[in-house]
């Protein structure tokens, strides 16, 4: 008799168990709406000031609520997306929009795009000095253009014309950015002792390594409740460059790329890399061709991308939700919202 009631007792337990473990395996994963990053590099922990750390998390935030309050509203993906890159081209933490970084000349010349994942409509802008919020621009020359891509003086004529914010390029100047090109400088000049090791220090505990020189951006994906993905990019692009160089956020399928058959991505890093990789449409033909998750296909173009000589950073968000937030950086700044409003914000690896 004992031996059947601990037969029973047994018999009940592994019910339990297996019952307790379908419950796990059947819940369901989040579905996000939103992935953003503000760019990828030398982020460390160690350096990096409480209220710092505060600062990036709080317009993190504020940037995915922004984006989720449009979808919310039942607005479009594109507007999601432009919303949630405004907010951070608009904070000087970031190296796009107010917190560009300089030229070698001590200009500011940023760059965007956006692309729409049920048209494969996009547009672009590059090398402008005087538009507020490029990524404006860039959605103004996909809806009011026959173009995708609009340069310099004429991509800022054509977005004041197009009801675009202008500013003085004065407005761009932050001094982390301007001391950064001077030791950037320096350093190219092989006359390191020009600047003190506090000012190096100072300037990584401000988020912004000189190591980073190279990096830079900000972006964002977005799905709507018309399961419509839209993608963007934008930046302040590489500081110290000369000669009009242009990197990958403003071209479609390098920097940016979005395909509801796919996903939307947006890219951060090494722009010449990312280029070459034509990393965006790379992870977009992953998961077309091969049937790669947006998470393995992201890993894969990292690798990729680190076998070259190259890093950074990539977000992707697929129509049914999954997300992906890769980069063979020390940290990235970056952030999900689900369809509940939930938001999660990340710095470090």
């Amino acid at each position: 008799m004992n031996r059947m009631i601990k037969i029973l007792i047994l018999a009940f337990s592994c019910s339990v168990f297996l019952s307790c473990n379908k419950q796990v395996a059947d819940s369901p994963t989040p579905k996000y709406v939103m992935v953003i990053h503000g760019g990828a590099g030398t982020i460390e922990k160690q350096f990096m000031t409480p209220e710092k750390e505060k600062a990036y998390i709080e317009t993190l935030t504020e940037a995915l609520q922004k984006g989720y309050d449009m979808l919310q509203a039942d607005q479009s993906s594109l507007d999601a997306v432009q919303a949630a890159i405004n907010v951070m081209e608009d904070s000087p933490l970031f190296n796009a929009g107010k917190g560009a970084v300089f030229t070698h000349d001590g200009k500011n010349e940023l760059d965007a795009s956006i692309m729409d994942g049920k048209t494969l409509s996009a547009g672009a802008v590059a090398s402008v000095s005087t538009i507020k919020n490029p990524i404006n621009a860039a959605r103004a020359v996909m809806e009011k253009s026959e173009h995708v891509m609009m340069v310099g003086r004429g991509a800022e004529q054509f977005a004041a014309a197009n009801g675009c914010d202008t500013v003085p390029p004065s407005y761009f100047f932050t001094q982390e950015r301007w001391d950064q090109l001077q030791r950037t400088i320096q350093d190219e000049e092989g006359n390191r002792a020009a600047f003190r090791i506090e000012d190096i220090r100072n300037s990584r505990i401000s988020g912004i390594s000189d190591a980073d020189k190279k990096f830079g951006t900000v972006g964002a994906v977005a799905l709507d409740k018309n399961g419509n993905l839209a993608a963007g990019t934008s930046t302040g692009g590489m500081t110290n460059k000369r000669y009009g160089r242009v990197g990958d956020s403003p071209i479609i399928g390098a920097g940016t790329y979005c395909n509801n058959a796919t996903a939307g991505i947006s890219c951060t890093g090494w722009g010449e890399y990312y280029i070459r990789e034509v990393a965006a449409n790379r992870m977009s033909s992953l998961i077309e061709l091969q049937k790669s998750s947006v998470a393995d296909a992201a890993k894969q173009v990292i690798e990729e991308i680190g076998k070259m000589g190259g890093d950074g950073g990539i977000i992707g968000l697929d129509k049914s939700g999954k997300v992906a937030m890769e980069f063979n950086t020390s940290g990235m700044y970056r952030g999900t919202v689900d369809e509940n409003g939930k938001i999660s914000v990340y710095i470090y690896k």
